[in-house]
């Protein structure tokens, strides 16, 4: 529904940021292929990595082209008639075609943005890439040219009859939760929880 667009470059890049997994399409030797990656917004760029060795990551580092989507589901919606029932959600989806990361330092960058995704100050604790493992990692990069959001938002949109059926109709609202941490059974004894950790633990 042409109600549901957005193409404001704040509505695209909030979407893009919360989201923690997209799908990427291409066809490769004339088959469709759909993939599901994780991604990181690095201003007008979004990154995805993979292995190296991996064909589909090849052969977007072609330049053959592509779209990249994300979904975020915000709630069920239980409508009075089958036609009605819908979902509450942002999504984005982006045109264009991927380019490869070849720079290192470009490439340290976008991995160093990938895990603060995941933890905010992780980068600064961790052991960083070595050339090997940087070797046997594929980096390919999309821009924000070509890109649109959709948003559904509110209630059922019953139809006029429908309002006085005696079924319940509203919004189940949905979110992602993060759980507390499970510890790696080979942590040394006394490496506490990283306070980031735990400022984003059961929140979506």
């Amino acid at each position: 529904m042409p109600k549901r667009g957005f193409y404001d470059r704040e509505t695209i890049e909030r979407i893009l940021d919360e989201a923690l997994t997209c799908s990427i399409g291409i066809v490769d030797d004339g088959q469709p292929v759909v993939i599901p990656s994780f991604h990181v917004r690095v201003g007008d760029e979004v990154y995805v990595h993979g292995s190296s060795a991996g064909r589909t990551l090849r052969a977007l580092a072609g330049e053959a082209p592509a779209c990249l989507t994300v979904m975020l589901l915000d709630g069920l919606v239980l409508a009075r008639s089958a036609f009605h029932h819908s979902l509450n959600y942002r999504s984005v989806v982006v045109f264009g075609s991927f380019d490869p990361v070849t720079d290192t330092d470009e490439k340290l960058h976008a991995l160093e943005a990938l895990t603060e995704k995941l933890v905010p100050d992780r980068w600064e604790q961790i052991r960083h890439p070595t050339r090997q493992e940087l070797k046997a990692t594929s980096l390919v990069r999309i821009g924000l040219q070509e890109a649109s959001a959709k948003v559904r938002t509110g209630q059922p949109d019953d139809e006029e009859d429908d309002y006085a059926r005696q079924v319940w109709a509203g919004v189940v609202p949905t979110r992602l939760v993060r759980f507390p941490p499970d510890p790696d059974p080979r942590l040394s004894a006394g490496v506490p929880v990283p306070a980031a950790l735990g400022s984003i633990v059961g929140s979506a």
